[in-house]
């Protein structure tokens, strides 16, 4: 199954990712299946990163490297300095437990996306949205 993935801050203009083509294992059933899909394939993709590093004798960004980092919002190296693998169900469990503290919001072909467990449709090519809530911060002087 094929999903249209967008991840959104508030305090940014410009979006993280925007609609990027993001294939899925299987179809989620709930809320909680497409969070528990989406987080699993990113840690394994992470720890994939983190296991094997391309071994360049001179790391360089060529030009088309500079101009598609800068699309992104960040040019570097892709330098990993920490290399311990992500824990899975660690990784599961914080991002369900940060939308239900209200950390991010989903939204699902422009509707919210509010009850973990309640039965969701999701038609192929729909376009998911995370959006990360920022919280206010006070400053004492």
């Amino acid at each position: 199954m094929n999903i249209y993935l967008t991840l959104k801050s508030l305090a940014k203009r410009k979006n993280f990712i925007t609609k990027q083509s993001y294939p899925l294992q299987a179809k989620p059933n709930s809320l909680r299946e497409l969070i528990i899909e989406v987080v699993t394939q990113n840690v394994k993709q992470f720890n994939e990163k983190a296991s094997n590093p391309e071994l360049r004798i001179v790391n360089y960004l060529s030009t088309t490297d500079i101009e598609q980092q800068v699309r992104v919002g960040k040019v570097g190296f892709q330098t990993i300095y920490n290399e311990s693998q992500a824990d899975l169900n660690k990784a599961i469990e914080t991002s369900i437990q940060a939308f239900e503290d209200g950390l991010y919001r989903v939204f699902i072909n422009d509707e919210k996306a509010e009850q973990l467990d309640t039965p969701l449709e999701i038609p192929e090519d729909s376009e998911v949205v995370f959006i990360r809530l920022t919280m206010l911060t006070g400053r004492m002087w």
